[in-house]
């Protein structure tokens, strides 16, 4: 199956599963989020030998599906098959533990993956590094650039281009906590 059309299949099946769920702070679809992510990959793609844009464009448009809709594990497998579903997985949050220990569990499970899902990773965070919402108090926005800051620690090695990226909008954030 040609990119174009595993993109469009993704798109599709995220579509009807966000359905019509919005950005924090936001009246933008939330396919916006994913489509941005989506673009961080493919440019990330482009800068490196051997990257398997086809399993990272999959993942990243549907990296949040099963953290937050009702889409199951073995309803992805059956559709995109059992190495996309693995990497949104591992993509997601584990509810079940402590909000503390969420994003080391999560990455801890992301450096058992391709490369490829790193990256999907550090687009994510890429993309959530905009205005933060007005309701974060100060604490909170840098609770979130802190976050960040470990993601691309943990992440290092995985995209030099997306690692770099992630560094300049962590910098640019100062200008929500100061």
């Amino acid at each position: 199956m040609k990119l174009q059309d595993l993109y469009q299949k993704a798109i599709r099946f995220a579509g009807e599963k966000h359905g019509d769920q919005k950005m924090p702070a936001s009246k933008s679809s939330y396919l916006a989020h994913l489509s941005n992510v989506a673009m961080e990959v493919l440019l990330a793609g482009q800068n490196e030998d051997g990257f398997d844009i086809e399993l990272a464009v999959q993942a990243s448009i549907l990296h949040d599906t099963l953290e937050d809709t009702d889409t199951t594990f073995e309803e992805l497998k059956e559709v995109f098959g059992l190495e996309v579903a693995d990497a949104v997985l591992a993509l997601s949050k584990n509810e079940e533990l402590e909000p503390d220990q969420q994003i080391p569990d999560s990455l801890a499970r992301i450096r058992l993956q391709p490369k490829e899902i790193w990256a999907v990773k550090l687009a994510d965070r890429i993309s959530n590094m905009q205005e933060p919402p007005e309701s974060w108090d100060k604490n909170k926005r840098i609770a979130y650039q802190l976050a960040a800051r470990m993601i691309l620690m943990h992440l290092k090695g995985g995209n030099a281009y997306l690692e770099e990226r992630l560094e300049e909008k962590i910098l640019e954030y100062d200008q929500y906590i100061n």
